[in-house]
């Protein structure tokens, strides 16, 4: 890139008309480039013939590519880059193909859990806004009505199962999925009333469910006997974070905004979680990657994600210190040479795995790009 280009991106809103893609005045040269150099080596990882991010690594899993994915198609549509475009296509084609282990779901990202579908399909609307190709938001839409098969209508009053094989546990990750899922096909679906329904359904079911606790703060489910109560499980940060985003979705396609009164409450409860915030900085439950492993060591930065969603519509944008805090907490301490990050934003570096360089991307384009 040339010296005049980071120069307008230092003094400039800058507008691509690729993609209407705007870049924060506020965001520097240094801060654009901290951003493209995780990218770049978030895509290090990357396998070009199965489309999947760090596959052979027993700390990988495969809805984590549908993270990557994600934030990959993201990070172009907020840059406008388009430099990585054809790894996102590669990996949709590859892997929209019936699963090895899931062949009953047809392929296009229908797993044996819920919530794995729901991330691949956010995904595919994230896919949408980047290309304007139908061919993915079809597949989205394939998605939630895979999804919203599996509502259960015998037991805890609705809700999705998490399992598909079992048909068990209603786990607040499926759910709040969905919300957000729902809430942004109805919002890139011009005249649509059956997501707008299907989200509104689902958090009435979410919001009187019982998973957001008294403290504000989202378990990790509900029990598995007849009383569908919160099971005290673990507050882990994505839960806290993924229903920021469809909350936020969910008040821009109705213009309520008690809506983002609910996703502050859950913000500022995280904040204000000593198990959550240690130092100011994000920590997860799980001490050490080996214990988050395989899952845990994407979470942080797909709350953060969602936080800078929430974070963007509020006026006062009462989260942006605590982002940009973290993002150089994470960029000074747990990076390493090669611009991988590991699991700990508090550092030293450890290891990288998908993971945990997924959500250190997801974090800085909250803090850089939002």
């Amino acid at each position: 890139m040339s010296t005049l280009f980071w120069w307008t991106i230092c003094c400039l809103w800058i507008y691509s008309p690729a993609s209407g893609a705007t870049i924060p005045k506020d965001s520097s040269s240094s801060d654009v480039d901290t951003t493209r150099a995780a990218v770049d080596a978030m895509m290090a990882l990357y396998d070009n013939t199965t489309g999947l991010w760090d596959p052979d690594n027993p700390g990988s899993s495969w809805w984590q590519s549908g993270v990557a994915l994600w934030a990959l198609s993201d990070y172009m549509v907020k840059s406008g880059s388009r430099e990585y475009l054809t790894q996102a296509e590669n990996t949709v084609n590859i892997q929209r193909a019936p699963l090895d282990w899931w062949p009953e779901g047809g392929g296009d990202f229908r797993a044996d859990s819920t919530d794995d579908t729901g991330w691949w399909a956010l995904a595919m609307t994230s896919m949408y806004q980047l290309t304007g190709d139908e061919e993915y938001l079809d597949i989205a839409k394939e998605d939630e009505a895979y999804m919203f098969d599996y509502w259960n209508t015998t037991t805890c009053s609705g809700g999705l199962i998490w399992s598909i094989p079992t048909r068990t546990y209603h786990n607040a990750i499926s759910n709040e999925l969905y919300l957000e899922l729902t809430a942004t096909l109805h919002n890139l679906i011009p005249g649509d009333t059956l997501y707008l329904n299907h989200s509104l359904m689902e958090w009435e079911w979410f919001n009187n469910s019982g998973m957001i606790n008294s403290e504000n703060l989202v378990n990790d489910g509900l029990t598995d006997d007849a009383t569908c109560v919160n099971n005290g499980a673990t507050t882990w940060t994505y839960n806290q974070g993924v229903i920021l985003g469809g909350l936020v979705e969910l008040s821009k396609a109705t213009g309520d905004q008690s809506y983002l009164d609910t996703a502050r409450q859950i913000a500022d409860a995280t904040l204000s979680s000593a198990t959550l915030v240690q130092g100011g900085i994000l920590t997860e439950p799980c001490d050490t990657e080996e214990e988050c492993e395989p899952n845990g060591t994407a979470f942080k930065g797909i709350f953060m994600w969602e936080l800078g969603k929430l974070d963007a519509v509020l006026d006062d944008h009462p989260y942006k210190t605590f982002i940009t805090d973290n993002a150089r907490a994470a960029y000074e301490n747990a990076r390493n040479g090669s611009d991988f990050y590991g699991f700990r934003w508090q550092g030293p570096f450890d290891n990288v795995t998908i993971g945990t360089q997924e959500s250190a991307v997801d974090l800085l384009i909250a803090a850089y790009l939002q």
